[in-house]
């Protein structure tokens, strides 16, 4: 066999391999598909401050306190119910329904679940008392990342879209008007959003305005 039948034979075989490398059906079988999210694991907060927040919860990380998030959610238990204490550039806590801190629900305290994920802006914890054995129906949401409560408070979700809706939350402890979870409901359940109220519209300049030294 000459060089040149050798080189030709080759050739058809490389740009033959090239060409089922770029099919569809060979792309369809290498391309994973799309992780789907776990609705029956996804918390959805309707909040005043205009929005809805939808938070990925860990049920592997954390099963107790995401099926108490769950139990509770579902009994509309925290519908109405404030953010109490909220501190600019760490966290806002809510879960009381009397608003001061100290409530709870009736469902017995739960078992620490402390885990290895970091409390990173977004990630939602519960809150206790300083027994590590007290969590029950309060939890809050990092402004920013806060590594000193890692393997302290149980971390159970992460906010996935709406944080804006988060940092708009009136600071203070309590703040003067508190902003509140309009309605707390699970993905899987489909609970459409209440009727936001619209954004204030910013006043117009006026000429006064502009002329003003």
């Amino acid at each position: 066999m000459s060089l040149r039948s050798l080189v030709s034979k080759l050739l058809l075989l490389l740009s033959g391999i090239f060409a089922f490398a770029v099919s569809p059906a060979f792309a369809q079988t290498t391309a994973p598909a799309p992780a789907a999210p776990d609705l029956e694991n996804m918390l959805v907060l309707d909040l005043s401050t205009g929005g809805r927040v939808t938070i990925q919860m860990y049920p592997a990380v954390a099963p107790a306190h995401v099926e108490r998030i769950k139990t509770l959610t579902r009994q509309g238990f925290y519908n109405g119910v404030i953010f109490h204490r909220v501190i600019d550039g760490f966290m806002a806590q809510t879960g009381d329904p009397k608003g001061t801190g100290q409530g709870g629900s009736e469902l017995p305290d739960l078992k620490a679940e402390f885990n290895r994920i970091p409390h990173l802006r977004g990630t939602v914890s519960m809150a206790r008392t300083n027994d590590p054995d007290t969590a029950n129906s309060q939890f809050f949401i990092c402004f920013q990342p806060r590594f000193s409560l890692d393997n302290k408070y149980t971390v159970f979700g992460r906010v996935t879209s709406g944080m804006q809706f988060v940092d708009a939350i009136e600071r203070g402890e309590p703040p003067l008007n508190p902003s509140k979870v309009l309605q707390a409901s699970i993905a899987a359940d489909n609970v459409p959003p209440p009727a936001f109220a619209p954004s204030p519209a910013e006043a117009p300049i006026t000429v006064d305005q502009l002329n003003a030294g």
